[in-house]
């Protein structure tokens, strides 16, 4: 089990990675994240490990580890196989979810809409994960969880991109306010449909040609 340090060592990356503090190739030296996230330098590798894994970062040999790249390309085929366990996941939590994890979801979806309305698009990103986090939990299928887990770790940069654009927000929360509503209802099918057109605008989102690919998110 991870660490309390370690957790927040790995929770610093991701920030990092997901707003662009940390693009695709950035070098991650254990001395300067020592320095930044106040935690010793063993939580700091084991943190590096962990998104290795997870396929967020990469290691080189003999230059240590940087930000993966992940391309369009790729993001696209990554959504691709999440979309049939997201699928997965949303019907068991129509199936199993409970009156409280149910009053939670409605209030994220508010707190989501709020994000959307004000345009902080960095928090209605993160929210965008937290939503997914607790449908899983709700799902109670941890095979699925994780397999999805390791996958959405890659995408949080191209998430957080398209959060960027004009009107993408919008988009992207009818779709999910569509899924929160099919789940509490306890429609298994309607929160598989729900989420599969949400995932399958994800994807026509990401293949879109953008005006610069290469910039900053």
């Amino acid at each position: 089990m991870a660490s309390g340090a370690q957790e927040s060592a790995e929770r610093f990356l991701r920030l990092a990675i997901s707003r662009g503090d940390m693009p695709p190739g950035y070098r991650l030296v254990e001395a300067e994240l020592v320095a930044r996230t106040g935690v010793s330098r063993g939580a700091v590798r084991l943190a590096i490990d962990a998104l290795v894994a997870e396929g967020l970062v990469e290691r080189i040999p003999n230059r240590g580890a940087r930000v993966r790249v992940v391309s369009t390309d790729e993001a696209v085929a990554i959504t691709e196989v999440r979309l049939p366990l997201e699928a997965l996941l949303a019907r068991k939590a129509a199936e199993r979810i409970t009156d409280a994890e149910a009053d939670r979801l409605r209030a994220h979806l508010e707190t989501m809409t709020g994000a959307v309305d004000s345009g902080d698009v960095r928090k209605y990103s993160e929210l965008i994960q937290q939503l997914y986090g607790m449908v899983a939990e709700a799902a109670r299928h941890p095979v699925a969880a994780d397999l999805v887990g390791r996958l959405q770790a890659q995408l949080v940069r191209h998430q957080f991109r398209l959060s960027l654009r004009p009107g993408r927000p919008r988009v992207s929360l009818a779709g999910l306010t569509e899924l929160v509503h099919a789940v509490t209802a306890r429609d298994p099918a309607r929160a598989e449909a729900a989420v599969g057109a949400h995932l399958r605008s994800v994807i026509a989102a990401l293949s879109e040609p953008t005006p610069d690919p290469g910039g900053p998110a």
